[in-house]
């Protein structure tokens, strides 16, 4: 399947069954996202993966994560991201998107469905899960088999801007 159709076939899930993940399709999700590009291949992330229900069920006291079997905190290492030289921008975020944004991309591609979920209590995820002071949860991205219709990849006609309204060319 060519990526425009894959990114069109893609949506946001917020049902799952409770069939787990097997491991062949973590890897795949997970190698896509080791894959992606950072800035200055500095790949400043860690991937906390979380499959065990007791720990998802911890993580449901922070984020609402649908009941989904998969859950990965994508995280950005504060110590190691790059800072643009000009203007001293920090780009642990973007980093950690891009990777997000793959893994989301090879869920699909393995037929899986997910939800990108930024809203969560970052502190009490950091606590909960001991992590070092370096890394801060940046996204979770949940997946899972899905019992829902799929949405059509014609939706975006209707759901999207045009690229009229969004393509700027040479200059504003």
């Amino acid at each position: 399947m060519d990526l425009l159709t894959l990114a069109k076939q893609r949506y946001s899930s917020r049902v799952y069954s409770e069939e787990k993940i097997n491991g062949d399709v973590l890897t795949y999700i997970l190698e896509a996202g080791r894959v992606a590009p950072t800035a200055k291949n500095i790949q400043p992330y860690k991937v906390l993966v979380i499959q065990d229900d007791e720990n998802l069920e911890k993580l449901s006291e922070s984020a609402r994560i649908y009941g989904a079997p998969l859950a990965l905190v994508v995280c950005k290492d504060t110590d190691n991201s790059w800072l643009r030289p000009i203007d001293g921008k920090e780009h642990g975020d973007i980093d950690a998107t891009i990777v997000t944004d793959h893994m989301m991309l090879a869920a699909t591609d393995k037929g899986l469905n997910s939800v990108w979920i930024c809203f969560f209590d970052s502190e009490k995820i950091k606590e909960s899960f001991n992590f070092p002071p370096n890394l801060e949860p940046v996204n979770i991205l949940v997946v899972g088999h899905s019992p829902d219709e799929p949405k059509s990849p014609d939706r975006h006609k209707e759901t999207r801007k045009s690229l009229e309204d969004t393509i700027v060319f040479e200059s504003f």
